[in-house]
C-alpha cells in the first residue's frame, strides 16, 4: 500500500527522509508541495496540484501530513474519501486561527529574505501562501470523514496541542498520540515514533 507524506510550511520533502527510511512499505511518496503551484503560491493552488497528481491513482493510500500538510491531507480526504485508506494528521489544525496567521505574517515581513532560502519559497511567496490559508475551516465537514484517523502531536507543540485534542473528540474513529519531548516538527524530532505508528496501521 502506498504512503504519501506532505510536509509543512518551512519544510521540504527531504524532512520526511528518516521517516520514509523506517517504513515497512516500499511504496512511499514525498511530493514537493511548492512545485505543484504553477507559480500561484496559494493554498488552493497547492491543493489543486496535489489532486491532479493523484487523480489516476486507483488503490487507496495512507495520507500523512504535518501542519500545512495536515490541512491539505484533511481537506483532500474530505473531498476524495475513496482515495484515502487511513489519514494521519501531525500538528494539525482543523480551523486556522486567523490571529495566529496574521501575527505570523507580521513577523515574516520583518525577517530578511535570506531567512526563507531553506523553505523552498521566497519571502513574498511565503506570506502569500500563509495569507491564503487564513479562512480555512473544516469544522462542519469533519462529520463526513469515515476513514480511520491517527492524530499525532508533539508534547511541546503548545500551538497545536489543544486543537489536536479537540480534533480527537470531534472524530470518534480517531486515535490520539502525544509524543513526549517532541515539538511541532515531529518528523524531525521523533521520526521513529511516526514510522512506528504508521507501520502499525
Amino acid at each position: 500500500m502506498k504512503v504519501v507524506f506532505l510536509h509543512g510550511l518551512g519544510q521540504t520533502a527531504q524532512d520526511w527522509q528518516t521517516v520514509a527510511k523506517n517504513m515497512l512499505q516500499t511504496d512511499v511518496d514525498c511530493p514537493e508541495l511548492f512545485s505543484l503551484t504553477n507559480g500561484d503560491f496559494t493554498y488552493s493552488s497547492i491543493l489543486s496540484g496535489f489532486e491532479k497528481m493523484y487523480e489516476k491513482t486507483a488503490e487507496p493510500f495512507v495520507l500523512c501530513g504535518l501542519s500545512l500538510g495536515a490541512l491539505l491531507a484533511l481537506d483532500y480526504t474530505i473531498r476524495h474519501q475513496n482515495k484515502v485508506s487511513s489519514l494521519v494528521l501531525i500538528g494539525a489544525q482543523y480551523k486556522v486561527p486567523t490571529l495566529l496567521i496574521d501575527l505570523q505574517n507580521v513577523i515574516f515581513r520583518f525577517m530578511p529574505g535570506r531567512s526563507f532560502d531553506s523553505m523552498g519559497l521566497s519571502k513574498r511567496n511565503t506570506i502569500q501562501l500563509s495569507h491564503s490559508m487564513r479562512s480555512l475551516d473544516f469544522s462542519r465537514k469533519l462529520c463526513e470523514l469515515t476513514c480511520p484517523v491517527t492524530i499525532i502531536c508533539g508534547g511541546k507543540d503548545r500551538a497545536n496541542l489543544k486543537a489536536s485534542k479537540q480534533l480527537h473528540v470531534l472524530l470518534p474513529q480517531s486515535k490520539l498520540h502525544i509524543i513526549p519531548g517532541a515539538g511541532h516538527e515531529v518528523n524531525k524530532s521523533a521520526p521513529e515514533a511516526i514510522s512506528f505508528l504508521i507501520n502499525s496501521l
